[in-house]
């Protein structure tokens, strides 16, 4: 079992950002940044499974999991400085920051804000639902609307519309459980923060090469179109759009290919 050990890094407007790091100092680095409405739990059997030389770093984004912040900004770009922060309390270098769900668009910012600190951005199940190019007012406000409206539902359905045909109920009922009871208003701030992120512009901004690991059965064609000449697409059979939790042996295997290649 990796040792791990829970510290914290104060930002600006009372922001408390808690991550766990195991492994040692001075050691190739992976920041792990979990998706919305999740924490750095999610992380933590993958993190069992990667090499012991390696320093890992699960991080906890404002308002998530034991994250704390009274702040009044929130886009993408705000939470890749809560990521930087920790890299800068770790001193690190050449870091590969892997990041989940929302946590990929997260780990692409990190990337465009620290180009000489980070190596590799890996997006896991993320960046490829064809959702984030810039969207006219409208559009952005009736995909927002449902979550102001009825948020429940609205969780729900991103949890089925993570949830390939044939999976155990049992487990999408587990991760909506945990992600409708988000803090607030956080939660909905954060989700807004995510359908208005202009990914291409971000993707223009960011230097490093971009994997992304995507559920094969979740990938649009026309992410793939569009989006294969600027990151590397890798179809995986690992389980739901949460597969980092469900598969974290796979995962870690697939990361440590990633930080060694």
């Amino acid at each position: 079992m990796t040792t791990k050990k829970n510290l914290e890094v104060r930002r600006a407007d009372h922001t408390t950002i808690r991550y766990t790091a195991s492994g040692p100092t001075g050691g190739p680095t992976l920041a792990l940044v979990h998706g919305w409405a999740c924490d750095r739990t999610d992380f933590d059997a993958l993190t069992d499974h990667l090499p012991e030389h390696y320093r890992v770093l699960a991080i906890d984004l404002a308002e998530h999991g034991e994250s704390r912040s009274t702040r009044e900004v929130w886009t993408i770009e705000e939470f890749a400085h809560d990521v930087a922060a920790v890299l800068a309390a770790e001193s690190a270098t050449n870091v590969v920051v892997a990041g989940h769900s929302l946590g990929g668009a997260v780990a692409v910012e990190v990337g465009r804000l620290l180009p000489d600190t980070v190596s590799h951005v890996v997006a896991l199940d993320a960046l490829h639902y064809a959702l984030f190019p810039a969207m006219s007012e409208d559009r952005t406000d009736a995909m927002i609307r449902p979550f102001r409206d009825d948020f429940p539902a609205a969780v729900r359905g991103l949890v089925e519309g993570g949830t390939p045909a044939g999976t155990d109920p049992a487990l999408g009922e587990r991760y909506f459980d945990k992600m409708v009871a988000v803090r607030q208003p956080a939660g909905l701030r954060a989700i807004e923060a995510l359908i208005r992120w202009d990914m291409d512009a971000a993707l223009r901004g960011t230097k490093q090469p971009i994997t992304v690991l995507a559920i094969r059965d979740l990938v649009a064609q026309e992410a793939i179109d569009r989006y294969s000449d600027r990151f590397e697409i890798i179809l995986v059979d690992l389980g739901t759009h949460h597969f980092p939790v469900e598969s974290p042996e796979g995962t870690a295997k697939l990361l440590t290919g990633l930080m060694t290649g």
